[in-house]
């Protein structure tokens, strides 16, 4: 199993009916992370959107995608046809899980994020609930099927809700939409370890566990 941390979920309490979370993509592990991160009565309906031509390329990963995550497939080819069923869903209330990058990342880092979960929002003019996934990449990077053994825990980290702006352009919404996830990921990052020696005394040969050069000490 994954270790799962989750912050900021507080700020969801006032959200309702149909919306879009937006996150960073690293990891198959991210659609179901998100699923168990967010409170029950957000999560009950959430469709993931899911590319067509991996998840729903077969009979049986249909069949589980399906299943297991409420997914739709997205036509990564075919932008239209796609919008045209995300539209759908979120005119009869459906709230919508969407990775704007557009694939997963190959080492964590983050993609620009393409601007049709922006777009959607002001259309319907619903809210945006970003939020960031730190450690997906690690515990189950590309090439595997299993999560890695010993892996550390994964965070979850929700930002603010966001409403588009009156005049606000569907490129800068996007634009800020990016900006607050990838602003969540950097500052969720795990903390260095922390030095219980003194910087000061590292070269004190008086000190345990340090050590001297040949010069110090000489006459």
């Amino acid at each position: 199993m994954v270790r799962i941390h989750v912050t900021g979920r507080s700020q969801l309490k006032d959200v309702h009916g149909a919306y879009i979370v937006v996150a960073n993509h690293s990891s198959h592990l991210d659609a179901p992370l998100i699923l168990g991160a967010m409170p029950s009565r957000l999560s009950r309906y959430l469709a993931a959107a899911a590319a067509a031509d991996y998840f729903f390329d077969v009979w049986w990963r249909k069949g589980l995608t399906a299943l297991f995550f409420n997914a739709f497939p997205v036509d990564r080819s075919a932008a239209s046809r796609s919008n045209g069923l995300t539209g759908k869903l979120l005119h009869h209330g459906v709230p919508l899980l969407v990775f704007p990058e557009g694939t997963r990342s190959k080492d964590g880092t983050i993609a620009p994020f393409k601007a049709g979960a922006a777009a959607l929002c002001i259309k319907y003019g619903i809210p945006c609930l970003p939020l960031a996934i730190i450690g997906a990449s690690e515990a189950m990077p590309r090439g595997r099927n299993w999560p890695v053994p010993g892996r550390p825990p994964v965070e979850v980290a929700f930002g603010e809700p966001l409403i588009a702006a009156d005049g606000e352009t569907v490129d800068q919404f996007n634009k800020r939409i990016e900006r607050t996830v990838r602003e969540l990921h950097v500052s969720h990052q795990p903390k260095p370890p922390i030095s219980l020696i003194d910087p000061d005394l590292q070269n004190d040969p008086g000190t345990p566990g340090t050590t001297q050069t040949p010069t110090e000490g000489a006459a």
